[in-house]
């Protein structure tokens, strides 16, 4: 997991961000990306992933079913604000174990 980018005044925007490779034959499908929005939602920080040059919001399920995450597929999960440490953790364990 990476910590921190730099913003354009040159100062560090502290951030957390990891990238997962999905391993599940179906992808990011309807049952369980609704368990990870879930998840998502139990925190304050955004949590956004992206999918190439797409991203939304990995608390809008809509959304993120739109990526159509396939196998083998890599997406990268950007976790920003005050509970930022826990719901990186906690996504990037829940997408390990179910994803």
């Amino acid at each position: 997991m990476q910590s921190g980018k730099v913003n354009q005044k040159g100062k560090e925007k502290i951030m957390k961000e990891f990238t997962f490779t999905v391993q599940d034959p179906m992808g990011i499908h309807a049952r369980p990306a609704g368990l990870l929005v879930k998840e998502a939602k139990k925190f304050e920080s955004a949590v956004t992933i992206a999918k190439g040059d797409k991203s939304t919001d990995m608390k809008k399920l809509l959304a993120l079913m739109g990526l159509g995450i396939k196998q083998g597929e890599t997406v990268t999960v950007t976790v920003e604000g005050a509970d930022e440490d826990a719901a990186a953790e906690a996504v990037e364990k829940f997408l390990k174990e179910n994803f």
